[in-house]
């Protein structure tokens, strides 16, 4: 069996290729096959490490009866998010809309006279399981509704539509912003900073670089001493944590993609290089700010992994690596003690089943094998440098002990099956990479990095660039790799355009000849993607093919960082390196185009408002011209700023010893009418919306635990997150930790709202003296 995806070149597209569905990619023939068959489209969208897409292949798109369903009453699409994130942002909206949460493998139900969505899911089983109907029964349902309700269809794919042009659509008007708003992001998050473990919101916990980019951007500008060992605590024991968990591959090095616990432990396996990118150049910060060897040798341990693992013969780097083996989550990384001693001479199998954390028993059971041995996910428990000091030798020792460890654990781990390799090229996250990379050689010393950034840079201007186009988005080697074919043509987006200009400028601070590339690959962007309305959208139309029901424009900076973040980022990266002013006044001009989203959540947008951080303290005049020219308006906050909400705590001094945490309890009133986000909503809306959470700001040296209650769903809301209304009750608890600076202080965070608008974040200060003896 082979389908139409056998001809595309995206190892995702191709792992579907013999299905037994008829799967079409995303083009002008499919869709005009929907239209004369009067079907409706389900449009699958994945990605090649993607778990779960797996397993509904295996369940469904396999099964031979699931497939015949499909094929008889709909066009059946695949498409690679990674290769057209424009899709994937417009589609992930609809079905964020239409379910609360999101996810892959997306299974979206699409009108095909409009391509827009009528209904939308993620994974579905082959039958009803745990409150989910089956996939079969979806299809009878989404067929039997097109045939014999299309004028409802049509009606709720307008519906759904214009709800997602609302969240997309760059329809909002300008507003001012400045200094407030970064300083509401850094209040944000170290009032999110999980100060047990590390990180920024609760399990799953993903690294979130961009989090890390600000800080390390901001506080270097920070007035109050207090803030300033805030931040640095928040973002020490953040690297640090995820250094030594196990998200970080001990073995290999390189990052995993996130920690299903809130300790860093235990890893969702699949290797992405857009977060190895991003965390090499945290890391390789990081040893600069603070003059840190442990984040210098993660940083280089990092790169070390891209250059021998992602690095193709053409000298570009692949996508990805997947999270399974043979069916098994991380089956690659995993260790028992026998197989550590059967690896290992005697005297470093002791070492590693002890530094590694073997000798205290398993910590992976895998979830979706219960009955499969447990077994282990290798970590460390502190920093070499205290493994030292405890075992008694020197630090370079034990680093020259476990360097020897770590390269016979990789040559016996090269003997097992290996993770699938995504082997296509990606013109953005090559783009991060190389930026990483050329950041990495100048602030680590070293030059074979920086000639790595350069290889690909150059390979990536001879066969990513294109006559029309500017540039294409994706390609993948043939044969040995010396030559591209890209299959259908991909025209790039804006992120590519500008995370590549990014990468050429890192390479241009040291090697001129980088500049003038990274200048047309600018100008090119900010004339090609613009709407005439100000605006630079996401995407450019796709050679031979129908237009989106939207052509998004994407403010949110997560994994990845938004494509007007990046384009502002490098347009003041060029102005930096040359000295010259149109650069900043461009940069002042695309911020302010999105100035509505960074106004609304500082943190959401936290690419945008490093940038905005940036242009504050190099130029803040232009700022302000670039506002005034968009008739920008103050931002009007939906609700007045004393709303009544009170904050009650059962003591007026707090006495902390070394050897006894101290309790109390706090409570918030909350009038009628209004409510506030609970301690999940920053996780539950993907950092839209700000959680409560109490937290020690002033100072240093304490810390604070809460038992945060779960919310109740809020009404007429399209979102998840829960909401606290009336009273709330607080038990918390506090305890010394660290040293003591500043003048700590209790303050509560909420973001109050009605049933249609939410405020932003307000901070209360408790009248409540902590001291110690």
């Amino acid at each position: 069996m082979t389908n139409r995806l056998a001809d595309e070149s995206s190892p995702y597209l191709l792992q579907h290729a013999h299905n037994p569905v008829h799967w079409q990619p995303w083009d002008a023939r499919a869709i005009e096959d929907a239209r004369s068959r009067n079907v409706p489209i389900f449009l699958s969208i994945g990605y090649s490490t993607c778990y779960w897409c797996h397993v509904m292949e295996r369940e469904c798109f396999e099964n031979p009866a699931i497939a015949r369903q499909m094929n008889d009453h709909f066009v059946c699409i695949k498409v690679d998010r990674e290769e057209r994130p424009d899709l994937d942002d417009a589609y992930m909206a609809a079905v964020q809309m239409l379910t609360g949460h999101g996810g892959w493998p997306m299974s979206v139900f699409i009108d095909p006279r409009t391509l827009s969505p009528f209904w939308a899911g993620t994974y579905f089983p082959p039958a009803p399981a745990r409150g989910m109907p089956s996939f079969p029964q979806v299809l009878e349902r989404m067929s039997g509704a097109y045939k014999l309700r299309p004028g409802e269809v049509a009606k709720q794919a307008q519906a759904v539509a214009d709800a997602v042009a609302e969240r997309l659509a760059p329809n909002a008007h300008p507003v001012a912003i400045g200094p407030e708003q970064v300083g509401m992001a850094v209040q944000t998050l170290l009032t999110i900073f999980d100060r047990a473990d590390g990180g920024f919101g609760r399990a799953p916990k993903f690294p979130q670089p961009v989090y890390a980019e600000l800080l390390l951007a901001v506080r270097g500008h920070l007035s109050d001493p207090g803030q300033q060992a805030a931040v640095d605590h928040a973002l020490t024991m953040t690297l640090d944590r995820m250094a030594l968990g196990g998200i970080f591959d001990h073995v290999a090095g390189g990052f995993h993609r996130y920690s299903v616990d809130a300790y860093w432990l235990v890893p969702h396996f699949e290797k992405m290089l857009y977060d190895n990118a991003q965390l090499l150049s945290v890391y390789a910060q990081a040893s600069a700010h603070y003059n840190d060897p442990f984040y210098a040798h993660t940083a280089r341990r990092t790169a070390d992994y891209v250059l021998t693992e992602m690095l193709q013969p053409s000298r570009a780097f692949s996508t990805a690596q997947d999270a399974e083996v043979g069916g098994r989550e991380g089956q690659n990384y995993l260790w028992t003690p026998e197989q550590i001693r059967d690896a290992l001479p005697p005297d470093d199998a002791t070492l590693a089943l002890d530094i590694f954390g073997l000798n205290s028993g398993t910590n992976f059971t895998d979830p979706h094998h219960p009955n499969a041995p447990a077994s282990n996910v290798l970590h460390l428990s502190a920093r070499p440098s205290a493994h030292a000091v405890r075992l008694g030798m020197s630090a370079e020792q034990l680093q020259h002990r476990l360097d020897a460890i770590n390269a016979n654990l990789y040559a016996v781990r090269q003997q097992r099956p290996q993770p699938r390799l995504d082997d296509k090229v990606l013109t953005s996250w090559n783009g991060l990479m190389i930026a990483a990379l050329a950041r990495a050689g100048r602030l680590l010393s070293q030059p074979r990095y920086h000639a790595a950034a350069a290889k690909a840079a150059d390979w990536l201007l001879a066969h990513h660039t294109h006559p029309t186009l500017g540039l294409i988005r994706t390609s993948r080697a043939l044969g040995n790799g010396a030559h591209a074919t890209p299959g259908p043509t991909i025209a790039a987006g804006l992120e590519d355009f500008a995370m590549f200009a990014e990468g050429l400028l890192e390479l241009a601070r040291t090697d001129a000849r980088f500049l003038t590339p990274a200048r047309a690959l600018l100008d090119d962007a900010l004339s090609r993607f613009a709407d005439g309305k100000g605006n630079h959208l996401d995407a450019q139309p796709q050679p031979g093919q129908p237009p989106l029901f939207i052509t998004p424009r994407s403010t949110y900076d997560g994994a990845i960082p938004s494509g007007n973040s990046a384009l502002a980022n490098a347009l003041l990266t060029l102005a930096d390196i040359t000295g010259e002013h149109p650069p900043r006044e461009h940069a002042a001009a695309v911020l302010t185009s999105i100035s509505h989203a960074v106004a609304e959540s500082p943190i959401a947008t936290a690419n945008s408002t490093r940038a905005l951080l940036r242009l504050l303290t190099s130029d803040e005049g232009t700022l302000h011209k670039a506002q005034q020219r968009a008739g920008a308006v103050a931002h009007q906050n939906p609700l007045p700023d004393d709303l009544g909400i009170q904050v009650h705590a059962s003591a007026d001094e707090v006495i902390l010893t070394p050897d006894q945490p101290a309790e109390m309890h706090l409570r918030i009133v909350i009038p009628p009418g209004l409510h506030i986000n609970d301690a999940y909503a920053g996780d539950d809306s993907a950092g839209t919306l700000t959680p409560l959470r109490v937290a020690v700001t002033g100072g240093t040296g304490v810390a604070v635990y809460a038992d945060y209650p779960k919310g109740s769903k809020a009404p007429a809301r399209d979102r998840t997150p829960g909401i606290h209304e009336g009273t709330i009750d607080l038990p918390i608890a506090l305890e010394l930790t660290g040293d003591w600076t500043g003048h700590p202080a209790l303050a509560v965070t909420f973001q109050p709202c009605t049933n249609n608008a939410c405020l932003l974040p307000q901070q209360i200060t408790l009248d409540v003296h902590l001291t110690k003896p």
